[in-house]
């Protein structure tokens, strides 16, 4: 994985949604994409805000406030996410993305869509139809509902069966240019072509049927592909009237070993969902920290929880009530709570999230055999 630092960020012409590239300067990418910060003004404008946004992991935007401004008249919206079946696990970056589409299916989106990218797969993974709807069916969708998403409330669809979406991508490639695309994406492949293009088209296609804002929660690496959608906004405007999506980010949950982000690539720096017991324990009890040189060090300096990976962990995953991660934050502050007593209770925290998602598994998979799939 390529990490971009701040002086190469300013060359740097794209955030790489495939993954090649990592964004090392929130600050610098907001600049210099247009990105709005998630504001205090916002966040007591939205109903009962998450924790990701509380605690400012979800910490830009675009355009949501015409979100709060359709949540305050009683107006219809929509919250669209998506699947790429192409990894037998899920990792703890997915499951915000899941909390997030999950807040706003619960304050009252119109329309909730959960689309599995099967031909996105193809073109840039590798899987062939069957094997992407194999692993979504067995795996993806019931996990997604293990999570908390609310299949009554969910419009399900594969990309290779929704036939609006298909069209809705032929017409948007006569759209943009290659030298137009290659400036949001850099270097692209004809299979990133395609999954770009079916990627705006999913994004934009819930207003064929009623013209009405949509908010896509997502990774700061997806931004590219919220940019493209609303750029065709403006070119297709006069044939379709569409309205430019909203979109929320959230930051990366940092690896293990205190790097950026948890990649896959390293396992023992990162935690991904399902994982055993012995397995959460050993990687947590490995985690970067924040520490001292010793332990008497530490009671008489107090720990640094912003350097710390652990506490990363309580804030954006572990630890629901904001008055109990103060009550972490300041005793490691003051030096009476050592890292071995978070490192504990991370570690009973994560396996508990592991049983949980385990003992609901079997109930998700047995609703995905109920489901009706859009052909639109």
């Amino acid at each position: 994985m390529v990490l971009i630092v701040a002086e190469e960020l300013r060359r740097a012409p794209i955030i790489d949604p495939w993954g090649s590239v990592l964004v090392e300067d929130y600050v610098r990418v907001m600049d210099k994409f247009g990105l709005e910060p998630f504001t205090d003004e916002l966040l007591k404008a939205l109903p009962r805000p998450n924790k990701l946004m509380r605690r400012k992991i979800v910490f830009c935007h675009r355009d949501l406030w015409a979100i709060v401004k359709a949540i305050r008249e009683k107006q219809p919206f929509y919250v669209l996410t998506g699947i790429m079946p192409s990894a037998p696990k899920i990792h703890l970056g997915t499951r915000m993305v899941i909390e997030n589409f999950k807040y706003f299916q619960d304050i009252g989106a119109s329309e909730a869509y959960l689309l599995v990218a099967d031909l996105e797969a193809v073109a840039t993974r590798g899987l062939t139809l069957q094997e992407a709807r194999r692993r979504a069916l067995e795996f993806h969708i019931p996990a997604y509902l293990a999570l908390g998403v609310d299949p009554e409330r969910t419009r399900f669809y594969f990309q290779s069966e929704n036939r609006t979406v298909l069209k809705l991508m032929a017409r948007f490639s006569g759209r943009v240019t290659m030298a137009e695309m290659m400036a949001i994406y850099g270097d692209l492949t004809p299979g990133k072509v395609v999954a770009a293009l079916l990627d705006a088209a999913d994004i934009l296609h819930p207003q064929l049927k009623a013209r009405m804002p949509g908010v896509i929660p997502v990774g700061i690496d997806q931004d590219p592909h919220i940019r493209l959608a609303r750029d065709l906004v403006k070119r297709t405007k006069r044939e379709f009237g569409f309205m430019p999506p909203a979109s929320i980010y959230h930051k990366f949950t940092p690896s293990l070993d205190g790097s950026l982000k948890m990649s896959k690539s390293v396992p023992e720096s990162c935690i991904e969902i399902p994982e055993e017991p012995k397995s959460v324990e050993r990687k947590i009890w490995k985690a970067l920290t924040g520490g001292r040189g010793s332990l008497a060090e530490q009671r008489a300096l107090g720990g640094q929880p912003e350097k710390c990976v652990v506490f990363e962990l309580f804030k954006q995953h572990l630890v629901e009530d904001d008055r109990e991660l103060d009550r972490i934050y300041e005793e490691c502050r003051s030096g009476a709570r050592i890292c071995g007593e978070c490192k504990t209770y991370a570690t009973e925290l994560m396996v508990q999230l592991m049983e949980e998602f385990a003992a609901k598994m079997d109930e998700a998979r047995s609703l995905v055999r109920e489901l009706e799939f859009l052909q639109e």
